[in-house]
C-alpha cells in the first residue's frame, strides 16, 4: 500500500512539534538512570555506533528519547536535524524507514555543519531493520541513530552482522532506588556504596548505624514488590488497579499482540499457559519435560520455542547451570520474570503475597537478580546458578563470573536468624572454587554484617576458610545496586 505523502507529512509533524517551534510537552521532569548513558552518547561525536535501547513494554523507552530531544532542542541544537518516529504507528509502519527519511528531508532539509539525529521507536516492527541499521552505519556517517525495541530478534545472521555497528543499553523495569524517587519517598542519608565489596571493610559500628537508618526501607521495598517497576502502574495508588494495569498493559499486550505480530505465533492459549506456569515457578529451575506433561502435553520443542520468545520480548531472564561443556548445554535453566510484581499480579495475590513466605522469597530473589544484572551488564558478566552434583539440595542462587573472579549470591528472605550453618551450599561453593567473597541477601536487619564461613565438607565443620560472607538485607542491597 502506498502511503499518501500528505498523510506521512502530517504524522511526522505531529510527532516532531519542535520543527515548528513548539515545546516537547507532557513529559515528566524526573528522569531514569539510563538518561546519563544516552546523554553521553549524544554529546560524544566519536560514538558513531547506533544506540539500541531495549526493554519490555512500558518501561519508559519513549519518554527517555523525548526527554533527550527536549534537552537537545532547549540547548540550541537545530530542531530540523532531530527526527523522532515510532513504527508501531500504522502510517509509519507502512511507509517504512527509507520513505520516512525521505519525507523528513523533504520537509526540513538538514542544517549544514551538524549531525542529524534519528530517534526510532519500536523499530522491531520494521522488516529487516538490522540490515537497514548496518547500511546506515556503513554508508551514512553523518546520521546518528538511536532506536528502541520491545522485542529483540532471535539469533540469526542479521543480528551477527550488527556486531561492531551498534551498542545496546538494556532498560529493565524501575530499580528500587528509581521507584523511591518516582514516588517521591524520602530516602534516608545512607552511606554511598559504589560496590558491595566496599562493605567488607566496614566495622561493627558502621553496620549498626546503617541498619538503623535503612530499616524503614523494608515497608517501601514490600510495596515495590507488589507494585513493580513499570512507571505508570507504579504511580497508581490503588493496588488493585495497579496490578490490573500490569496484567492488561504489560502481559496481555506482549502475549497477544507482540507474539503474533512479530513472531507469527497463533497458539496464544499455549503461550498463556506457559507464562502462567512460569509465574507459579518464578525463580525456580525449570524442567521442560515436567512442564510439557503438566500443560496438556505441549511438546518440548514448542515449550523451548516459546521460552525463546519470552526472552526476546524481555519478559524473562534465563540462567544456565554453572559449569562447562555438556553439563551446561544439557542442564536445566533457572528462570526469573522481568519484574518481581508480575507473578503476584497475574495470580491475583494482591497483598496476600506478603503473607506467603515462598512467594515473597521468590519475589525478592527476582528483584535482586534484576538489580544485579542491570548494575553489572556493562562489565559483561556471565550469570549462572549452582547445584552440587552429589546433593541437589545444596545450591547457590546466583553466580556472577567476571573474568576469573566468581561471586556467589544466596537469597534467603526469611524471618529467622542467618547463621553460617544454614549456608552449606554457599560455603561449599566458596570452598571448592576459591571464591573470596560471598553474599547472603537476607531479611533481618539484625543479621547485617560479616559472617566467617567454615568448611562445608563433612568432618571439617570447624575449619575456617579464607573467604568471607556478607549478610546484607535485601532492601539495602537493591537500593545500593540501583544504577
Amino acid at each position: 500500500m502506498n502511503v499518501p505523502k500528505n498523510e506521512l507529512f502530517s504524522v511526522l509533524q505531529e510527532f516532531n512539534p519542535w520543527w515548528s517551534g513548539q515545546p516537547v510537552a507532557d513529559l515528566p521532569d524526573w528522569e531514569r538512570s539510563a538518561t546519563r548513558q544516552i546523554r553521553e552518547w549524544i554529546e560524544d561525536p566519536g560514538k558513531r555506533r547506533t544506540l539500541l535501547l531495549t526493554g519490555a513494554r512500558q518501561v519508559g523507552k519513549t519518554t527517555l528519547f523525548r526527554q533527550a530531544i527536549r534537552r537537545m532542542v532547549n540547548g540550541g541544537f537545530p530542531a530540523a536535524n532531530v527526527l523522532y518516529a515510532t513504527f508501531d504507528h500504522p502510517i509509519l509502519k507502512l511507509a517504512g524507514l527509507d520513505r520516512t527519511m525521505q519525507a523528513w528531508e523533504e520537509l526540513y532539509p538538514p542544517v549544514p555543519g551538524h549531525s542529524r539525529f534519528l530517534f526510532l521507536d519500536e523499530i522491531q516492527f520494521v522488516p529487516d531493520w538490522q540490515t537497514w541499521l548496518k547500511h546506515q552505519a556503513d554508508f551514512h556517517g553523518g546520521r546518528r541513530i538511536a532506536a528502541t525495541g520491545s522485542a529483540t530478534p532471535l539469533r540469526d545472521g542479521a543480528v551477527e552482522s550488527g556486531v561492531g555497528r551498534w551498542e545496546t543499553i538494556p532498560l529493565p523495569t524501575l530499580s528500587f532506588g528509581e521507584y523511591l524517587r518516582l514516588r517521591q519517598i524520602e530516602i534516608p542519608a545512607l552511606p554511598t556504596v559504589r560496590s558491595l565489596r566496599e562493605v567488607f571493610h566496614w566495622g561493627p559500628g558502621e553496620f549498626t548505624a546503617t541498619a538503623k537508618l535503612a530499616r524503614p526501607l523494608t515497608a517501601h521495598f514490600h510495596e515495590y514488590l507488589l507494585r513493580g517497576g513499570f512507571p505508570e502502574p507504579a504511580m497508581v495508588n490503588d493496588l488493585t488497579r495497579c496490578q490490573r494495569l500490569l496484567r492488561e498493559d504489560i502481559v496481555d499486550k506482549v502475549l497477544k499482540r507482540d507474539m503474533t505480530a512479530l513472531y507469527g505465533v497463533r497458539r496464544v492459549l499455549e503461550v498463556e499457559k506457559i507464562f502462567l506456569y512460569l509465574c507459579y515457578h518464578d525463580g525456580g529451575i525449570l524442567d521442560v519435560p515436567t512442564l510439557s506433561r503438566e500443560l496438556d502435553g505441549i511438546n518440548r520443542q514448542s515449550v523451548n520455542n516459546f521460552l525463546d520468545l519470552f526472552e526476546a520480548t524481555h519478559l524473562i531472564y534465563r540462567l544456565r547451570p554453572f559449569g562447562y561443556g555438556k553439563e551446561v548445554l544439557r542442564g536445566r535453566s533457572k528462570l526469573y520474570l522481568a519484574d518481581a510484581a508480575l507473578p503476584g499480579a497475574v495470580l491475583l495475590l494482591g497483598r496476600r503475597l506478603l503473607e506467603k513466605p515462598d512467594r515473597l522469597g521468590a519475589a525478592v530473589e527476582t528483584a535482586f537478580f534484576k538489580h544485579l544484572f542491570t548494575r553489572y551488564y556493562a562489565d559483561q558478566p556471565v550469570f549462572s546458578y549452582w547445584q552440587d552434583k552429589a546433593n541437589r539440595n545444596l545450591e547457590v542462587d546466583v553466580i556472577a563470573q567476571l573474568g576469573d573472579r566468581l561471586v556467589p549470591f544466596e537469597v534467603k528472605y526469611q524471618d529467622t536468624g542467618s547463621t553460617v550453618s544454614k549456608l552449606k551450599g554457599l560455603r561449599l561453593f566458596m570452598e571448592e572454587r576459591g571464591a573470596e567473597h560471598g553474599y547472603l541477601i537476607s531479611q533481618r536487619w539484625e543479621d547485617f554484617g560479616l559472617l566467617q564461613p567454615t568448611s562445608a565438607r563433612k568432618g571439617h565443620e570447624r575449619t575456617p576458610l579464607s573467604g568471607r560472607i556478607l549478610s546484607i538485607p535485601a532492601p539495602l542491597a537493591c537500593f545500593w545496586l540501583s544504577a
